[in-house]
C-alpha cells in the first residue's frame, strides 16, 4: 500500500512538471484574443487514469506552478477550475473502468469513452467560461470588449473552442495511456482488463 502511494506521488509530481512545461514549449493556435496550446491538458487527463487523488494533485500543482511563474492570474484561475472536471472524470473512471475498452480492446473509436469525453469537455469549457467572465466582471466591471463581441469570445472561442481543445487533448492522453497500459500498470486500464477477463470467464462457465 505504501509503495503504491509513493508511486502515485512520484507520478503526480512528474505530471505536474509536464503540465507546467507543456504550455511553455508547445505550439499555440491563436484565434484572437484566445489561444489554445496543443496537449496542455494531457498530463492532467493521464492523471485521471490513475486515481482521483492523483488527478486533484496534478490540477492543484499546475495551478500553483502557473501562479508562481508570473503568468496572468486568470490563467491560474482557469487551471484551478480543472479540479472540477478532473475529480468528476476520475471518480467516474474508478466506478466504470470498462469504458476505456471496447470489446475488450483499446481503440480511439470507442463510443462509450468518446461520449464520456464530450460530457467532460462541456464541463471543462463551462467552468473556464464562468471563471473568465467572473474575473473580467470583478476586474473591469464589465465582461470586457472583444473583436467579434462578447458572445463570440465567451461562447464561440472559450466555449465551443474549449470543448474541441478538451476533446483533442483527452484523445491524445487516452492514446498515450492506452499504449503505455500494455507495458505498465495504469490502474483504470488494469481494472478494465480484469473486469473483461471476469466477464469472459463467467461466459465460459455458463456454457
Amino acid at each position: 500500500m505504501r509503495n503504491n502511494s509513493v508511486r502515485h506521488l512520484t507520478i503526480a509530481a512528474l505530471l505536474i512538471g509536464l503540465g507546467i512545461m507543456i504550455p511553455m514549449v508547445m505550439p499555440k493556435i491563436v484565434i484572437g484574443p484566445a489561444s489554445f496550446t496543443l496537449a496542455s491538458h494531457v498530463p492532467l487527463f493521464i492523471a485521471m487514469f490513475f486515481s482521483p487523488a492523483v488527478a486533484i494533485a496534478v490540477a492543484l500543482g499546475t495551478t500553483f506552478g502557473f501562479l508562481v511563474s508570473g503568468l496572468p492570474v486568470v490563467i491560474a484561475l482557469r487551471a484551478l477550475t480543472h479540479v472540477i472536471f478532473a475529480t468528476i472524470g476520475a471518480l467516474y473512471l474508478q466506478k466504470n473502468p470498462q469504458i476505456v475498452l471496447q470489446n475488450g480492446r483499446f481503440t480511439l473509436a470507442n463510443v462509450r469513452f468518446q461520449m464520456y469525453n464530450v460530457v467532460l469537455g462541456l464541463i471543462h469549457a463551462a467552468a473556464e467560461v464562468v471563471v473568465v467572465l467572473a474575473f473580467n466582471m470583478i476586474n473591469l466591471g464589465t465582461p470586457g470588449t472583444y473583436d467579434g463581441g462578447v458572445f463570440y469570445f465567451y461562447f464561440v472561442l472559450l466555449g465551443f473552442g474549449g470543448v474541441i481543445h478538451s476533446l483533442v487533448d483527452y484523445n491524445i492522453a487516452y492514446f498515450v495511456a492506452g499504449t503505455l497500459s500494455k507495458h505498465f500498470d495504469i490502474p483504470v486500464f488494469t481494472k478494465a482488463l480484469k473486469l473483461q477477463k471476469e466477464v469472459v470467464g463467467n461466459v465460459k462457465t455458463a456454457r
